[in-house]
């Protein structure tokens, strides 16, 4: 039985330990990208929403350009636990890249003039509610995932090395694979602390 996208929803967690065993075909997850990238909102339905899917060397190459960026940056001694967790990541099946097209978010800025200094807010919105549904469906199919953050600094590379572009601003990255191990505890703030009802 499938799972609900309740279900997905509430399961879904930040897994780091995952392995590059195939145990989603990925047709599927392709097809899981795709939907989500057609059906997940946008303001003024610009959809200005755009992903790259990583898999085999594509993949080990993406992180290879994270590695060496940060090489060139973060100071000697601190650069083996930095390798360590970057390679846990390239030790996935694959990455999903986010990103927004700059030229159409733009373009709406300048067709709405009266909210043009909301479009740039819109479209990271937008980006989020794809990250998430991507992410939640991607657990439904029994996959571990995480979501990093290793732009601006990696996005000369990833442009050059994929051809991806100019107008495509990176947002996050998300490797994803088999799960090695389970997520830790979370313990969760009093819902009614978070959450206001207001009338009947």
């Amino acid at each position: 039985m499938e799972k609900s996208f309740v279900k997905a929803m509430q399961d879904r967690r930040t897994i780091y330990a995952i392995g590059s065993e195939q145990i989603v075909a990925p047709e599927r997850i392709v097809e899981i990208v795709e939907t989500a990238v057609k059906y997940v909102p946008s303001a003024f339905f610009s959809q200005s929403q755009k992903v790259a899917v990583l898999f085999g060397e594509r993949h080990l190459k993406f992180w290879s350009i994270v590695v060496e960026t940060l090489r060139k940056i973060v100071p000697a001694d601190k650069m083996p636990p930095t390798e360590e967790r970057i390679q846990s990541f390239a030790a996935g099946y694959g990455t999903i890249l986010y990103f927004d097209d700059t030229a159409i978010t733009e373009s709406f800025a300048v067709q709405f003039p009266l909210y043009k200094n909301l479009f740039p807010d819109w479209a990271n919105h937008a980006n989020g509610m794809l990250q998430f549904a991507v992410w939640s469906l991607l657990e439904a199919e029994g996959l571990g995932a995480s979501l990093q953050h290793y732009n601006p600094i990696i996005d000369a590379g990833v442009h050059q090395e994929f051809q991806i572009p100019a107008s495509w601003r990176l947002i996050a990255q998300m490797p994803f694979g088999k799960p090695l191990a389970p997520a830790g505890e979370k313990t969760f703030a009093d819902i009614r602390e978070r959450v206001r009802v207001l009338g009947s």
